[in-house]
């Protein structure tokens, strides 16, 4: 064989090397944040179960605001209903649907601790505050878990964009999609204004 032959087969094995590596690691990682997606979904889903019962024992045990734990129910039903396919991490627009009905359901639940604080037997009874201490835990694994999501995500979108991988990644079309960002929730940068 001449050395011209060798030398361009060298380069298109190093070359086909290269992109089976890179390949690979877009792979993994995009598995990464299917992982870390299905995380944030469990404690969504934590939080979904937790609230019918939060409901229950707020109305058993005062003579509560009906408009409250209906928004409440409501926030539930809505956030329950909004479907996300597989791909819901390279939808940025159903991305942002998820997004929303979670946070109208905290926005309720924030308001239902509010309006709590004002009966004091409710904040009496045992089932109450187990319950309400099951749920500031959820609210806090779900910051954590979209925090790991975020990170996951920009860690994929980081390889993506890097070259010479952003060539492997535009060969496969939509495959390799940016993944969005969970964001917070509009407001959220005003601090609340507390009145007693």
């Amino acid at each position: 064989m001449k050395k011209g032959t060798l030398v361009i087969i060298a380069i298109v094995a190093v070359l086909g090397i290269w992109g089976v590596v890179s390949y690979n690691s877009l792979v993994g990682l995009d598995q990464g944040v299917q992982a870390q997606w299905a995380q944030v979904e469990n404690v969504y889903q934590r939080r979904l179960d937790l609230i019918p019962n939060l409901v229950e024992t707020v109305k058993g045990a005062a003579n509560f605001e009906k408009e409250t734990y209906t928004a409440v129910a409501e926030a539930r039903s809505k956030a329950g209903q909004v479907t996300v396919g597989k791909d819901v991490t390279s939808d940025p627009a159903a991305f942002q649907r998820f997004q929303q009905a979670q946070d109208s359901l905290g926005a309720a639940l924030s308001r239902l601790m509010v309006v709590s604080e004002r009966y004091p037997d409710l904040k009496a009874t045992q089932a109450f505050r187990d319950l309400q201490a099951q749920l500031e835990g959820t609210e806090n694994r779900i910051a954590v878990e979209r925090m790991r999501f975020n990170e996951a995500a920009q860690a994929f979108d980081t390889k993506r964009a890097t070259f010479p991988t952003v060539l492997v990644a535009s060969l496969f079309g939509g495959k390799f999609q940016e993944k969005p960002y969970f964001q917070a929730q509009a407001g959220a940068d005003v601090a609340p204004k507390v009145k007693f």
